[in-house]
């Protein structure tokens, strides 16, 4: 990814922080690794544990359409990490994808995907 990329999905992952912040969740981290890959941006929302996966396109639509079989695969493996050593069992949990176009536009699918 060139440094352009990088800075600009940066800046996806912050306006989407803004986002969730504004609606009460607390930011537990942000690009979270593990073994099974990597994981955007993880909130806590009361008993909620929400795995946001954010992806920055032209357009909100083609960013809806750019999460692939295989992503969706690899953050709901990084997410099964991140409970085992972080979370009790049975924890709540949800799975968003956050899209963002060029213009900044902000649109996010809650529980899209489990």
């Amino acid at each position: 990814m060139s440094g352009r990329n990088f800075q600009n999905g940066l800046a996806a992952e912050d306006a989407a922080t803004r986002a969730y912040l504004a609606e009460g969740a607390d930011l537990v981290a942000t690009r979270w690794r593990s073994k099974a890959g990597e994981i955007d941006l993880i909130f806590r929302q009361g008993p909620l544990v929400i795995f946001a996966e954010v992806k920055l396109r032209t357009t909100l639509s083609a960013a809806a359409n750019a999460l692939t079989p295989k992503q969706t695969a690899r953050l709901l493996s990084a997410a099964e990490i991140y409970l085992a050593d972080h979370c009790p069992p049975g924890q709540d949990v949800r799975f968003d994808l956050v899209m963002v176009d060029r213009n900044a536009r902000i649109d996010i699918l809650k529980n899209c995907f489990a």
